[in-house]
């Protein structure tokens, strides 16, 4: 294998470090593979430091600690004061259910930076249905004061579907209540277990219409107040949104057995080998890993992305996406206009909207 490194290869700018798949909460639009890790598969605590300064070399900037459940680890504080050590920024991504005053201290003094704690709704009643984990709101709001308390960072993070997307301007407020600096309204993106509560999330064409009415009319208001960034769903638009910014170009995902990947759901897609970096350092992984090299660029594609202007742009969009609508992972995003396969994901839009109440299965049961 050369040493070499692929020309044009630049190093990843953030690390999405998923610690744990436990969880307290049973979203029903939680994208984790449906094979989640056992606890006894999970990094030793030393992996996770050695990956923390071998991040800081390959020149990783931020580093988002994930999961599951990320505060379940008791080895947080040290894997966040270690990645401090190395120079990388830290974000930990928290349903906050599991955190109190003592602990968020804690997570303070080893250098936390960040704090982006998920809101399933705007009031308590609905956004535990919706979780699964009932008296988990009014724990969200006791944990973003005692993280506003310290001077930390604070991010609301709020996943929206046609079962709370009506809250959004009441979420906007809540965000503003928390003193939150931003709030990332994020559509549910279909993949594990969302993609079988599709019929149950998927929004409607006029709601979207109105969300995107609410989230202008907001952004104008509170200019210089509230930072409000928006995930699209992917079915309504035309073009396909740029996976990961595009594949093997500026994410790296490692879950928490350590093995790494290029997104979030590339477990997803059979036949890929997927390097450990309990067996590979991360720098090598990322120049040379076969997982990263296999999408990376434009060379991989068909068309009619190998010949569209657009191909640097979406870089073909979502290769999971493409699997899981078309059954062919090197196809076109199917949600692209130009795509054969677009009108397969307008028959799921059919079928979902055409089920208003359809049920709502809860993660790992019903």
């Amino acid at each position: 294998m050369s040493d070499s490194k692929p020309e044009q290869v630049e190093p990843p700018i953030a690390l999405l470090a998923e610690l744990s798949h436990r969880c307290p909460l049973r979203c029903g639009y939680c994208s984790n593979p449906l094979e989640l890790t056992r606890a006894s598969a999970e990094l030793e605590p030393d992996d996770w430091c050695r990956v923390m300064r071998e991040a800081g070399e390959l020149g990783v900037l931020q580093v988002h600690f994930s999961g599951g459940e990320p505060t379940v680890r008791q080895d947080l504080e040290q894997l966040i004061a270690h990645a401090r050590q190395h120079d990388l920024y830290t974000n930990l991504i928290t349903s906050g259910v599991l955190l109190d005053a003592p602990r968020i201290d804690a997570l303070y003094r080893a250098g936390l930076d960040h704090v982006q704690l998920s809101f399933q709704g705007s009031e308590a009643k609905a956004a535990d249905v919706i979780g699964g984990y009932f008296g988990g709101h009014a724990k969200k709001l006791e944990v973003a004061k005692l993280v506003r308390e310290r001077g930390i960072m604070l991010t609301l993070n709020a996943v929206v579907h046609r079962r709370n997307l009506h809250q959004v301007d009441a979420l906007l407020e809540l965000a503003l209540e928390l003193d939150a600096h931003r709030i990332e309204i994020a559509s549910v993106q279909y993949n594990g277990w969302a993609r079988r509560n599709l019929a149950a999330l998927l929004p409607t064409q006029e709601q979207l219409e109105d969300l995107m009415k609410t989230l202008d009319a907001a952004r104008v208001r509170l200019l210089g107040r509230l930072v409000i960034d928006f995930v699209p769903p992917d079915y309504y638009g035309l073009r396909p949104k740029p996976c990961m910014n595009g594949w093997g170009r500026q994410f790296i995902t490692i879950n928490p057995a350590g093995l790494v990947l290029p997104c979030h759901s590339a477990e997803t897609i059979p036949g890929m080998t997927f390097d450990s970096v309990l067996e590979r350092p991360l720098e090598d992984i990322w120049y040379r890993g076969e997982a990263f090299s296999r999408f990376r660029g434009t060379g991989w594609m068909q068309e009619p992305c190998r010949s569209c202007e657009f191909r640097e742009q979406d870089f073909g969009g979502c290769r999971c996406q493409a699997l899981a609508v078309s059954g062919d992972v090197t196809a076109t995003d199917p949600v692209c206009e130009f795509s054969q396969d677009r009108g397969k994901i307008d028959a799921l839009i059919a079928a979902a909207v055409a089920e208003p109440d359809a049920p709502y299965l809860y993660r790992g049961g019903s």
